[in-house]
């Protein structure tokens, strides 16, 4: 019987950054690869490491205290499947999820959090989730993030200001969001504080 194996950038131990669950200490596992390009993307795909699930336990394995471990890329919904899925949740993780979307993602993913790049990139697939938990959107002060919205009845719904890589565009940008929140205040600010507290 074949052994599934995995292309991984990168796993590390930090704090999740962004969206609900910022401020919880969480094992990161980064798949490289995307279907997309997205002009703002920070993630360097040129190398990765072949793994298989029981590889990835062996690294996760010294935080397993913390029991939260974040699935992001890239876009792990083209590798993540559910014998992964489950070997984590055997080894006692809350298991978590970012993606584009446009993949479907295993049932047994406990939170998923749909961040959509069709505003950014040219011919995006339709979105092929059953199920999100939240919504953080991208926003760079051009797009409508109400066609979001009401995607997703019961989602949690943010808003983080695109990192542009030019620090007065990004305050720009940041005060942009922050006046949209105030109108529209159904969504809530997620901001980069790994970015601004300078850690992984």
């Amino acid at each position: 019987m074949a052994v599934n194996t995995y292309r991984i950038n990168e796993i590390f131990y930090s704090l999740q950054g962004e969206g609900r669950h910022t401020g919880r200490a969480a094992v990161f596992v980064r798949f490289s690869g995307c279907n997309l390009a997205c002009s703002f993307c920070d993630t360097d795909f040129r190398s990765y490491t072949l793994m298989t699930a029981e590889d990835i336990l062996a690294a996760v394995s010294p935080w397993a205290s913390c029991a939260f471990v974040v699935l992001t890329g890239g876009e792990p919904s083209l590798q993540v499947d559910v014998p992964l899925v489950e070997a984590l949740h055997e080894a006692g993780f809350y298991v978590a999820m970012e993606t584009n979307g446009t993949h479907p993602v295993p049932q047994q993913v406990d939170w998923v959090t749909w961040s959509p790049k069709d505003c950014f990139v040219e011919h995006v697939p339709a979105m092929a989730l059953e199920r999100v938990n939240e919504i953080k959107v991208v926003f760079d002060g051009k797009i409508d993030p109400e066609r979001y919205a009401h995607i997703a009845d019961g989602a949690l719904l943010y808003l983080q200001p695109c990192d542009t890589g030019n620090a007065h565009r990004n305050a720009v940008i940041v005060q942009q969001c922050v006046e949209y929140i105030k109108q529209h205040p159904h969504w809530c600010l997620s901001l980069q504080t790994h970015k601004l507290i300078q850690i992984p």
